[in-house]
């Protein structure tokens, strides 16, 4: 299988070509496109691409804006920016961009850019498996702001109240419409169980233990955070842990 390659530009002449452009190349398959910036940012949620030709002037989010959600992942897919307007370049290296190609692309060009891409996709998945860390992706939460990309693995809890869930990332809080049940279903490797009303991620545990009420909490790795565990799901939590040696 070829490095997954994601298009992003609002005008569709502008896909086609580059549609046209990539398939010429070995090693390389079109994963998805999207027209407006949210649309990049949930495509990248759903199609976990290796490397993105993305527009700058698009309407929603501008490229340069979505390229800094991107920049800031966990494990980020390549960027080569694709456009008209060569003004840009200095902005684009700030966010990491692998190349800055302007349009129209040529076909040596974008060669050349796709390889460089699929070097640098190739250092970060070494530093990965380095670290003993899988890459579950990222989620895609709709907000009052628009689009944002969560790396799951950056998720330490997810709460629920009566209309909508809080989740607590590395970058701070996040309000969503998901409900805790999809999220449960969608990672059940990353996010565990433990209140009908928390999910905690799994890399952050720390472990079980009892308050002075009798109470079982759970202690995050990286804070002081301590959250309740029910009765209810007390049972398969320590089952968990056991599991992990903890």
């Amino acid at each position: 299988m070829g490095q997954r390659v994601l298009i992003a530009d609002d005008e569709p002449l502008a896909r086609e070509r580059l549609q046209r452009l990539v398939g010429g190349l070995d090693n390389y398959e079109i994963c998805g496109e999207a027209g407006d910036g949210h649309e990049v940012l949930r495509q990248i949620a759903e199609t976990q691409p290796d490397i993105i030709l993305l527009d700058i002037r698009m309407p929603g989010l501008d490229g340069l804006a979505v390229a800094e959600q991107i920049s800031a992942l966990h494990n980020p897919p390549a960027i080569i920016f694709c456009t008209a307007y060569d003004q840009y370049a200095i902005n684009a290296f700030e966010v990491q961009a692998v190349a800055y190609l302007l349009k129209p692309v040529r076909q040596e060009n974008l060669s050349e850019a796709l390889a460089r891409a699929g070097r640098v996709n190739r250092v970060q998945l070494q530093a990965l498996q380095a670290a003993g860390e899988s890459d579950p992706g990222q989620l895609a939460v709709r907000t009052h702001r628009g689009t944002e990309l969560i790396d799951i693995n950056s998720i330490r809890f997810c709460e629920a109240d009566q209309k909508c869930v809080s989740i607590f990332h590395d970058r701070g809080e996040t309000v969503t419409d998901y409900t805790l049940k999809e999220l449960e279903q969608s990672y059940p490797e990353s996010l565990l169980r433990i209140h009908r009303h928390t999910l905690v991620g799994c890399r952050f545990i720390e472990a079980m233990t009892r308050n002075r009420e009798g109470q079982y909490v759970i202690r995050l790795r990286d804070r002081d955070t301590r959250l309740q565990v029910s009765r209810r799901h007390s049972s398969s939590v320590r089952e968990w842990l056991e599991r992990q040696g903890r």
